[in-house]
């Protein structure tokens, strides 16, 4: 099966975040976009523009033109990711599938992005644009608005304000930061998040919050499919990804 560009892509940053993480716990010397290029043998442009991206999201950072380190965000992801949830989210992945027939996906998020961390095996299949490792826009997937669930009107204008909405998102996309709070007002009356088109054409996502044993959301747990999949059954799922949820959370 071939590769894809994205996989490809999101393999080559793993590898410079491992490189610079692995430099910098060893006390040896950090690298510069240059040398990070030769030490994997890769185009000194790709690496500038690979690093430049995560940068953006916080999992590397660097003073001026100097050398990389470790970014705030990757010491928060680390952490997150050695909590029980992402060792069992497998189970509830897979049970998710065998039970509704839907596609599957846990998140955290990164800033303004989500960062896909566990996908189910129907997600995963040849010529899937899924991947763990993607990054998607926070306000216009259902991963994404589970994961602001407990922010404020204030604390979502913060986070969003210096994001660009056009041309981000699928048909029923929100394009203000008034729109996503409306649709998270509307979603929290019924208990859960709901997205209907709003990344992919077609696509009709449901997820809710998974919470940590302080009651902080550390990640995202979410459904997919086509309309017809979801249209006649949407408290029944949102009732089993709650439920999926809560478990997760216990594992804490």
């Amino acid at each position: 099966m071939e590769t894809s560009p994205e996989a490809s892509t999101m393999a080559q940053g793993l590898r410079i975040v491992r490189l610079v993480t692995e430099r910098e716990k060893s006390g040896r010397q950090l690298l510069g976009v240059s040398q990070l290029a030769a030490e994997l043998q890769l185009d000194q442009s790709r690496v500038s523009r690979l690093t430049q991206e995560l940068c953006d999201i916080g999992l590397l950072e660097r003073a001026e033109r100097g050398p990389f380190r470790a970014g705030p965000q990757f010491f928060g992801l680390a952490a997150s990711l050695n909590n029980g949830w992402y060792r069992e989210a497998r189970t509830e992945l897979e049970k998710l599938v065998s039970s509704l027939g839907l596609r599957a996906r846990l998140s955290v998020r990164v800033g303004f992005r989500v960062l896909l961390v566990r996908a189910s095996s129907n997600d995963m299949a040849a010529g899937s644009f899924a991947y763990p490792g993607m990054i998607t826009p926070v306000w216009c997937t259902g991963a994404g608005r589970a994961l602001l669930w407990d922010h404020n009107r204030k604390g979502l204008e913060a986070l969003l304000q210096d994001v660009s909405f056009i041309g981000v998102g699928g048909p029923q996309a929100a394009h203000s930061v008034p729109e996503v709070w409306e649709l998270m007002a509307r979603d929290r009356l019924q208990g859960y998040v709901a997205a209907a088109e709003e990344f992919e054409h077609g696509i009709h996502e449901l997820a809710v919050p998974v919470r940590d044993e302080n009651g902080r959301i550390t990640a995202a747990l979410s459904v997919l499919g086509q309309r017809q999949q979801l249209r006649d059954k949407p408290g029944g799922v949102a009732a089993a990804l709650l439920d999926g949820a809560a478990r997760l959370s216990g594992v804490l």
